[in-house]
């Protein structure tokens, strides 16, 4: 047999060969990143979910450096608030370190660790979109009389725009409220705080820049005109 009909041979044995990514990381699907798919994920990528199931290794291998590109470019998991403006709870937006680790996992080769450590499946929550009423602010919008702010959500805002909501106290002090970056319609569910805000009378309500849309506000208390 000639050199060249070995070495087309071994090409065409390579081809059918399936690659293996080279494992370079430590972190492993069992260990760390199904505890983040599972917290942030699985409400939508699960079987009988709005989108592909990533609850198990087999399915979310083929899927992972598309995972990483969405979530460095954060948009996934469509949580929508840009952190550390505004303190929410159920927060599905991931951490930078949390990125991190996602990332370094994928370019790492991906790899599924012991199944052992594998935590339980979460049961699914019941997350309806619900769209309490409130009042709209464009603009800036003065309280006429003291709230207690348990929530905002978007009003209008028009897709791709950007816009950031601060309460003005009268004694100068700036609450950050919401900060909204790239606006996508699935953005528009209701943010509510860790811990309800208590605005005095006077208090200045601004969406800035003012032409980017709306906001309502959420309150315990009846809003004055």
């Amino acid at each position: 047999m000639s050199w060249g009909k070995l070495i087309a041979g071994a090409i065409a044995f390579a081809a059918l060969t399936p690659a293996h990514d080279v494992i370079t990381t430590p972190i492993t699907f069992s260990r760390e990143i199904s505890r983040l798919l599972y917290d942030r994920c699985i409400s939508c990528h699960r079987e009988g979910g709005s989108a592909f199931s990533l609850v198990h290794y087999q399915e979310a291998r083929p899927w992972a450096k598309a995972i990483k590109e969405e979530v460095l470019e954060r948009r996934m998991p469509p949580w929508g608030a840009v952190k550390g403006f505004g303190d929410f709870r159920g927060d599905k937006g991931l951490t930078q370190e949390q990125i991190e680790v996602i990332a370094d996992w994928v370019e790492g080769g991906a790899p599924e660790g012991d199944p052992k450590l594998l935590p339980p499946v979460p049961e699914p929550r019941n997350e309806a979109n619900v769209m309490p009423p409130g009042t709209a602010v464009e603009g800036v919008r003065t309280l006429q009389a003291s709230m207690t702010l348990t929530g905002i959500r978007p009003g209008t805002v028009p897709e791709g725009a950007s816009l950031m909501v601060t309460a003005n106290k009268p004694d100068g002090e700036v609450s950050p409220l919401l900060w909204l970056y790239n606006y996508k319609p699935r953005f528009g569910h209701p943010y509510w705080f860790n811990t309800p805000l208590r605005l005095p009378k006077g208090t200045r309500i601004e969406v800035s820049p003012a032409q980017a849309g709306s906001v309502v506000l959420l309150s315990a208390t009846r809003i004055k005109p």
